[in-house]
């Protein structure tokens, strides 16, 4: 219940940023000490120690909540608690604009942005539609403007012009609960274009480079990977997923790391669904006698998805508490 109370909390925050206070409160001021939590602060202020994801989630300076420090200033409202930013609180006479400041900062939230570089999990039945073979001048690796060769030629239905994805090959990805394979992990590289083809073999163009590209690299079909947004939408049904892989392959994620996450279309997972990351705790059953099953779970973070490919989305981790890892769950809050 616990649980579900903060994700209410954190959801309204994020998907109701205008919540705006009233133009004639005074809040009182109040210094954080040493020994302070958000947890202790919602208590004794709002008298709800479960305030705090609220109050986390609206400042966006606060980006790990067990890190807050002397000194830092709290507007106290009777309804909330807000952090003074960094910079010199601003005068009475410009309150109306430092206002409207807050709310654009905390609307621009509610959109993220793709770069197109992020990568994806490239599922088990989809295919390369081919590779790079060779390098001009026999190099290993190339660059904007630069020559390759394929092996897509005529006898695929290639066409001169015809546009591809370089995609790298980064290693099979097997769930890390239940072992099954989920895809391969494919890291962008660049676009190129065909310029001259035979039956089975062609000459292209790098025409875009995000990283080296170098021969034995995946030509996919083009996707346009311009730099688009993407905005937050509630899920239309529950969903329950892990995650599976981040794109540095780093054991511990935070906000801000690109992940993949075993939910799809196939599930219901759309582009801009946030979805809570949440981890079990454990507990020796010797203890309960049988009384309790589970305790209520620990609330790690948020993700918010990009891209969904069939049964895996690339996510955009968006808030961490605390150290996130492969295998932490996700579940989503809906309507």
């Amino acid at each position: 219940m616990r649980i579900k109370l903060a994700m209410l909390l954190f959801t309204v925050a994020l998907f109701v940023p205008g919540l705006a206070p009233a133009a004639d409160e005074e809040p009182t001021i109040y210094v954080i000490k040493q020994g302070d939590t958000l947890w202790g602060l919602s208590d004794r202020f709002i008298k709800s120690p479960r305030y705090w994801p609220n109050m986390w989630s609206r400042n966006s300076q606060i980006t790990n909540p067990h890190l807050i420090y002397p000194g830092q200033k709290v507007r106290v409202f009777p309804d909330r608690l807000e952090f003074e930013p960094r910079e010199q609180a601003a005068p009475a006479a410009q309150k109306a604009a430092a206002q409207a400041d807050t709310m654009a900062e905390v609307a621009a939230e509610r959109i993220y942005s793709v770069r197109g570089s992020e990568g994806f999990l490239m599922e088990t039945d989809a295919k390369p539609a081919g590779f790079i073979v060779a390098i001009h001048h026999d190099r290993i690796v190339a660059g904007d403007d630069d020559i390759v060769y394929t092996d897509i030629g005529k006898v695929q239905g290639a066409k001169g012009g015809e546009k591809f994805s370089v995609y790298r090959k980064e290693g099979t990805v097997s769930h890390p609960v239940t072992s099954e394979i989920m895809g391969a992990k494919v890291i962008p590289l660049g676009t190129l274009q065909l310029t001259d083809l035979e039956q089975k073999a062609s000459r292209a163009i790098i025409t875009k480079t995000y990283q080296e590209i170098s021969p034995g690299s995946y030509l996919m079909p083009y996707r346009d990977d311009k730099r688009r947004e993407v905005s937050l939408k509630m899920p239309t049904r529950e969903l329950k997923g892990y995650i599976v892989e981040s794109y540095s392959g780093t054991e511990i994620i935070a906000a801000g790391d690109i992940v993949y996450i075993d939910l799809g279309s196939a599930q219901g997972a759309e582009a801009g669904n946030m979805l809570y990351i949440v981890r079990d705790v454990a507990f020796d059953r010797k203890y309960v006698e049988g009384r309790i099953e589970r305790l209520p779970q620990e609330l790690l973070g948020a993700l918010v998805i990009l891209e969904t490919g069939r049964r895996t989305a690339t996510a955009l981790v968006v808030k961490s508490i605390d150290a996130i890892y492969k295998g932490d769950k996700l579940v989503s809050l809906t309507k």
